[in-house]
């Protein structure tokens, strides 16, 4: 970068040889005319105030010059511009200011020695004796600093000393800077920092240093200097520094530290590799002294105006502890993600996405580090999920197609599911009987509408991770394909106010095995199961349908209280009431005839009816014939109130805003099966969902209208037959709520008082009867979300031979906050809080404190499983990461 100030300082100042010159002001353009003889390299003017060089060529001897400008030059100084001829210099005092092209040099004294064709720069010192206007040099968005410039433009040689430039993320201060060659440059008592400040907080001090501009930095014996202190241990004796602002390849830095169970470590150390402008490729790997090792991959890539991407693969291999010792174990793992997605101009029709995330369930449990908030994310994260997704438009017609592969895992219990491939081919609704020209109103027949739906897949589903690829894909994959055609029959209004729609439901499913059940007394049956059944898998194609008729009713009931008071806020509470009416009627499709449910009789001589498509991609009709009525009733209450902002204008008589707000919406829902020759009645669910000055209020429920006899089993009696039931409802099964809640300090209001404040200010001048005060800032936020789940049920004890209640109840309170308490100390907190159990669960605190060009952080685990802690003192640009001091505590010391 120091090559720019000398080499352009260089041709302005050849240039400024061939100028006019105004003493304030001016500009100077190419002329491009002869130049006369003059003897002994004197300066004479040729016309006002014009300058130039004798060429040393004999009388009237004149030459063509090419044009020496490509652009106007203009130049200033605030002081004044005074030309010395006898020693052909030129001065510029206070302001001065030249700009060529995107060039501008500033410095309050600039001097031009023609003879010894030389350019000296400096600052001018003010009123109080302090050094300003320092030569400033800018080409573009670069920028330089010095005290002194001295150059030579025939020598193409020059020393600057005390120079500041920018080198990306950092900066390099030298006392003493020589340019030796066109891109060479050695500096002497050089500092290389990532801080800002005018004196930085940290460096390295360079003894001796060569700069090749655009390529490298080499530097002799280094060391670290922090705060003035000098640490002289560990000294640096060389060091090699890529200067370089292409896209380039190369080796990145492992990071290290030491672990108790695995040793001592180097992680994410390995190589860069710039491919291209469309996509990179990082290889990291780690290494541990005791054995573990891990390698990963990760790549981005990118096609403007198609599509983008990144693309992540982990594997890792620890190791704990030593054979022959009882507790030693290996454990392997991978983490693979991969994130797609189609830039929407490339094609409007087709979409390709990919949202990729699996591993191993023992991969985030054994790679999770407690030191930030992602890590935390993962470790407490059980349940993963993958979508891979190509869909297609068919232009003007009903149809589209769709192509998916899904995967998802729970890492707790280390099940699996996929579906590989998943394909749905859709027709949107059409009404077939309408007539394009039609003449006169529109016939009910011309309402009638249906669509399609066809779903092809290949799935297999809780299966355990390690013995996912010992699965046959023919025998334990289950595949199908599913045809919906829902047919939609015109609406219409019955007493005016309720709206009824009929409907038709066809489905069909089609397999290619199916399954046989009989009882074998001599079976030798495999724990857990003994109940002697044989079950065999027949290969061959099956149909499998049902279908449903229904229609339903709604209508919206509407009531209205407004107030009388004219001064309430509150001008109207509204209820609305929407009740639905629903019949389906669905046949009994486990008669023989329609042969998808046999029957076997087991050891006891009873008949057991099973379904031969049990555990089907699609399932299966059910058996029993069905006639239902279904009821929903929802109940919406909602107020009308003013805008606060408007209550001044309700003062003027001005046009009101008012504004809707929710007060409470309750649910209501049960279903009775006419047909049904028992349980007719299903439970009854209830929900309501209300808001209280900003908090969200969730409760739930399931009453069961049945009772229980003294086995613990329901029988069929309602509860409100018997005066012991409790309520006129039914039992209440299970009941949920929860509700959360934040508070925050007030937001600083801005004023222009506070804006045109000195930085710094404290204290604020009072009058002389009142005190001087700091002013207090400590933004905060604290959220807690409160969780309670009721579940009943009845347990048989065969000893009193009577069933007794088992009442569970879980509540949890989740507690998060953020502290700032300085511009500079942050801190924030999340645990989780058993009720039940009187204890907290996992916990993190994390502290951070800015430093300016250094940051702080502690991050601590107090117990549990994943008790940990790590503290860093690193420098915070992610240059320089590896200058830390690091200590921690790992959670697999514990």
């Amino acid at each position: 970068m120091i090559k720019y100030l000398l080499t352009n300082i260089l041709f302005l100042v050849a240039l400024l040889s061939f100028g006019q010159l105004n003493q304030g002001s001016g500009k100077i353009s190419d002329t491009s005319v002869p130049v006369q003889v003059i003897k002994n390299d004197s300066i004479s003017a040729l016309k006002a105030d014009s300058l130039a060089v004798a060429t040393g060529k004999a009388v009237n001897d004149s030459i063509s010059k090419k044009p020496v400008l490509e652009s106007i030059i203009t130049y200033s100084a605030k002081d004044s511009i005074i030309p010395d001829f006898e020693n052909q210099k030129m001065y510029m005092y206070k302001g001065g200011v030249i700009n060529y092209q995107n060039i501008e040099l500033k410095a309050d004294y600039i001097m031009l020695d023609l003879a010894k064709k030389e350019v000296y720069a400096e600052g001018l010192p003010d009123s109080t004796g302090n050094i300003v206007g320092d030569p400033v040099f800018k080409d573009g968005d670069e920028e330089f600093e010095s005290k002194t410039l001295r150059y030579n433009f025939e020598t193409q040689k020059g020393i600057i000393s005390d120079v500041k430039t920018s080198q990306g993320d950092g900066f390099v201060h030298s006392d003493l800077t020589k340019k030796i060659s066109k891109d060479e440059f050695v500096l002497e008592k050089g500092k290389y920092t990532t801080c800002d400040a005018e004196h930085p907080h940290f460096y390295l001090r360079m003894t001796k240093a060569k700069v090749i501009s655009n390529k490298k930095i080499i530097t002799g014996p280094a060391y670290m200097v922090l705060e003035d202190f000098p640490i002289y241990f560990p000294m640096i004796p060389f060091g090699y520094f890529p200067n370089s602002s292409t896209y380039t390849s190369g080796i990145l830095i492992p990071t290290y530290g030491e672990e108790q169970s695995r040793g001592f470590f180097l992680r994410d150390g390995g190589y860069y590799w710039a491919a291209s402008d469309h996509f990179d490729l990082a290889l990291r790997g780690d290494i541990y002294s005791k054995g573990s090792w891990a390698t990963k991959m990760h790549t981005n890539y990118k096609v403007r105006y198609r599509f983008s991407g990144s693309f992540d693969f982990s594997y890792n291999l620890n190791k704990y502890s030593e054979k022959p010792l009882p507790d030693a174990k290996t454990s392997k793992g991978f983490s693979l993600t991969w994130s797609h997605s189609q830039d929407s101009k490339a094609n409007p029709n087709s979409t390709f996405s990919a949202s990729v995330n699996m591993s191993t369930s023992s991969y985030d449990k054994e790679n999770s580090f407690m030191n930030n908030r992602t890590s935390v994310q993962t470790y407490l994260q059980t349940q993963k999920s993958s979508s891979i997704s190509y869909s297609r438009k068919f232009e003007n017609s009903p149809f589209n197609l769709s192509v998916n592969l899904r995967h998802s895992q729970n890492s707790r219990d280390t099940t699996i599911s996929l579906s590989l491939p998943e394909l749905t081919f859709n027709m949107t609704k059409i009404n077939p009987f309408k007539v394009k020209n039609r003449v006169g109103p529109v016939k009910w027949y011309e309402k009638i509408s249906f669509s399609y739906s066809g779903n092809i897949k290949n799935s297999i589903s809780n299966v355990k991770e390690d013995q996912l690829f010992k699965k046959s894909l023919i025998r334990d994959w289950q595949n199908g394909w599913r045809h919906s055609i829902p047919i939609s029959l015109p609406s219409f209004n019955l007493l005016k106010f309720i709206n009824l729609s009929p409907s038709f439901n066809y489905s069909e499913r089609w397999y290619t095995s199916y399954i046989n059940k009989r009882y074998d007394p001599n079976l030798q049956y495999v724990s857990p199961r003994k109940d002697n059944i044989a079950i065999d898998t027949v290969y061959s194609f099956r149909r499998n349908y049902d279908y449903s008729y229904s229609i339903s009713a709604s209508t919206n009931i509407y009531g209205m209280y407004t107030m009388t008071n004219p001064n309430s806020k509150i001008k109207a509470i509204r209820h609305k009431i929407t009740p639905q009416l629903s019949f389906s009627y669905t046949p009994d499709f486990g008669k023989k005839k329609f042969g998808f449910w046999g029957t076997y009789v087991d050891g006891s001589g009873k008949t057991q009816y099973y379904n031969h498509f049990e555990n089907a991609a699609f399932g299966s009709a059910g058996m029993g014939e069905s006639g239902a009525i279904s009821f929903n009733l929802n109940n919406n209450l909602e107020a009308k109130v003013l805008e606060v902002n408007d209550s001044i204008a309700a003062k003027k008589d001005e046009k009101l805003q008012y504004k809707k707000v929710k007060i409470i919406d309750v649910n209501a829902s049960t279903s009775y099966n006419m047909i049904a020759d028992s349980f007719k009645l299903s439970p009854i669910g209830l929900s309501a969902r209300t808001t209280i000055k900003g908090v969200d209020v969730n409760m739930g429920g399931s009453l069961n209208p049945y009772m229980v006899n003294e086995k613990g089993r329901v029988i069929d009696d309602y509860v409100w037959n018997h005066k012991s039931g409790l309520g006129k409802l039914g039992r209440l099964t299970n009941a949920n709520m929860s509700f959360g809640m934040n508070f925050d300090s007030k937001k600083e209001k801005s004023t222009k008082e506070s804006e045109n404040k000195p930085k710094g200010a404290e204290k604020t001048a009072l009058a002389d009867d009142e005190y001087e005060y700091a002013e207090f800032k400590m933004p905060w936020s604290f959220r807690f979300d409160y969780m309670l789940s009721y579940n009943k049920s009845y347990v048989y004890n065969s000893v009193t031979k009577t069933a007794r209640p088992v009442t569970n109840i879980n509540q949890s309170l989740n507690f998060g906050g953020k502290l700032s308490l300085t511009e500079k100390w942050n801190m924030d907190m999340t645990t989780n809080f058993d009720i039940q159990a009187m204890k907290f669960s996992f916990t993190t605190v994390n502290i951070t404190r800015s430093l300016h060009c250094w940051t702080m952080s502690f991050n601590f685990v107090p117990f549990g499983d994943r008790k940990s802690y790590s503290f860093t003192l690193s420098a915070s640009s992610a240059m320089l990461r590896d200058l830390k001091v690091s200590k921690q505590s790992s959670w697999r010391d514990n």
